[in-house]
């Protein structure tokens, strides 16, 4: 086949190549990051990453969407490894998966765009404020606690042990710098940023480590068949267990959740073909379910990937999927490559990556435009942040629903009252048991003593509770000898 051939035939080949490269870069050391992050070896994210690209990338749903290991999952991944061990964090992948797919079968996938986009928001803003504070200890040469209010509460005490301990003061500088290079890199000249901020800021820091032999952790390396560890027949008995069934729940729904609206956000980058969120979701969930079979990390589709994906050119999906050849390569032919990565440059990355998912200047704009929505948003990060992932989401979508119907449960009551004669009142709206207290409160303070007609007509709904609520004020407001309240039902 010729190069004409080659041309014609795939006619965005060069765009896509080239963007593959980029994508590349930008997500080894995300996929390691990750990994190290999650407490599961690093070789597991890059064989996320490589299912990536080679499985889910291959198929339909989104064609410039980037799948792999994500900052946001490794908060959820980092407590189910450390509850029930790795053998059984590939169990609960790949029922995640098989939940995803089945999900996908059934056409679920446009439905969670109905998910508020407050809880999604909130959702991050917790995963990230965790995955901030727990990187701070690596950075520190420290271990971390394990609850995400420990992490918290525990950093000042880190801080302070810290400035005695020239290793830790050695690690945490290492750990700024890299932070420093990634918020200056689009500072450089266009030329050089041709290299992706996280390569350039972990490449710096590794160098900086060796030459100067600074006294540092790095990552541990097992080798990448070592590494896969397909979960044990004996482990399946696991999923009778409650909490392993949670943990499969809150796997399937964050990350099919942050893969969609992921999606969304893509498509507004580019004029190319539209997500098809049902096609997408059986995606993921492909790439889920291989990714349990061989115990890697549960994968979502990434946004700084696939925007990287975008920007860099990529015009289809062959761009995704050669980004998965080149992360199979790197894995299979340079494995000692990641024992030099210091894990505090790493640290930086992710500490970078957690503070992106904090909506800081969009919620000061949201409480100012939609505090209720802000409310919602706060309430889930915090959550999340004090309890767990998986309650804190609840917690999040239970508040959302509460809000809605808030909203939803609009009652107006208008009474006409010329002084004597009969007292008209009529209701209009949505008529729930939210707004029973000041319904009744209004209603329990017109006229004993003179007739009362409550006209229901204008109700667009009128629940039990309500309907009931109004019935028994009618029975009992009327004083003896005054004729009865007579109410015209609503519609």
């Amino acid at each position: 086949m010729t190069r004409q051939n080659i041309t014609d035939r795939f006619p965005h080949v060069r765009q896509d190549f080239a963007a593959s490269l980029v994508v590349f870069l930008v997500a080894l050391p995300l996929c390691v990051g990750v990994a190290v992050a999650s407490g599961v070896p690093a070789e597991l994210g890059l064989v996320t990453g490589v299912v990536g690209g080679l499985v889910t990338g291959l198929m339909r749903g989104s064609s410039l969407q980037v799948s792999g290991p994500a900052a946001g999952m490794s908060v959820l991944v980092y407590e189910a490894v450390k509850e029930f061990g790795l053998p059984v964090l590939g169990l609960i992948v790949l029922a995640a998966g098989l939940a995803q797919v089945g999900m996908g079968l059934l056409r679920l996938g446009r439905y969670f765009r109905a998910i508020s986009v407050s809880v999604v928001e909130g959702m991050l803003a917790g995963i990230g404020l965790v995955l901030i504070a727990g990187q701070l200890y690596p950075a520190l040469a420290a271990k971390a606690p394990d609850s995400g209010l420990g992490k918290i509460a525990g950093l000042p005490g880190a801080f302070w042990d810290a400035l005695g301990d020239t290793r830790a003061l050695v690690s945490l500088a290492l750990c700024a710098g890299t932070i420093a290079v990634l918020l200056l890199w689009k500072h450089v000249p266009a030329k050089v940023r041709t290299v992706p901020g996280p390569v350039a800021a972990v490449g710096l820091a590794t160098v900086a480590a060796f030459v100067l032999g600074l006294p540092v952790a790095t990552v541990e390396v097992r080798g990448l068949l070592g590494s896969v560890q397909p979960p044990p027949l004996d482990t399946f008995g696991e999923l009778a267990d409650a909490g392993v069934l949670g943990t499969v729940v809150a796997f399937t729904l964050i990350a099919s959740a942050e893969s969609l609206f992921s999606a969304a956000a893509v498509d507004r980058l580019h004029s190319g073909p539209r997500t098809r969120y049902d096609q997408e979701l059986l995606a993921q969930g492909v790439g889920n379910t291989v990714c349990g079979l061989l115990g890697a990390l549960p994968m979502t589709a990434v946004i700084v990937r696939s925007a990287a994906n975008v920007q860099a050119g990529a015009r289809t999906k062959a761009s995704r999927v050669l980004h998965g050849v080149w992360l199979l390569l790197f894995a299979a032919l340079l494995p000692g490559v990641l024992a030099h990565l210091p894990i505090p440059a790493l640290a930086g990355v992710l500490i970078h990556s957690g503070a992106k998912l904090v909506p800081v200047r969009p919620l000061a704009v949201l409480w100012r435009e939609h505090r209720g929505e802000a409310l919602v948003l706060s309430v889930t990060a915090v959550s999340i942040v004090a309890v767990s992932m998986f309650e804190g989401v609840l917690i999040g979508l239970a508040l959302s629903v509460v809000k809605a119907a808030w909203e939803a449960s609009c009652v107006e009551l208008k009474v006409v009252d010329n002084g004597a004669g009969p007292v008209d009142a009529r209701l209009s709206g949505n008529a729930t048991f939210l707004r029973l207290p000041k319904l009744l409160d209004s209603l329990e303070s017109l006229p004993q003593d003179r007739p009362v007609r409550l006209d229901l007509s204008g109700l667009h709904h009128l629940d039990h509770a309500c309907r009931t609520s109004l019935e028994n004020w009618a029975e009992r407001h009327s004083a003896v000898g005054t004729e009865p309240v007579r109410m015209t039902k609503a519609a």
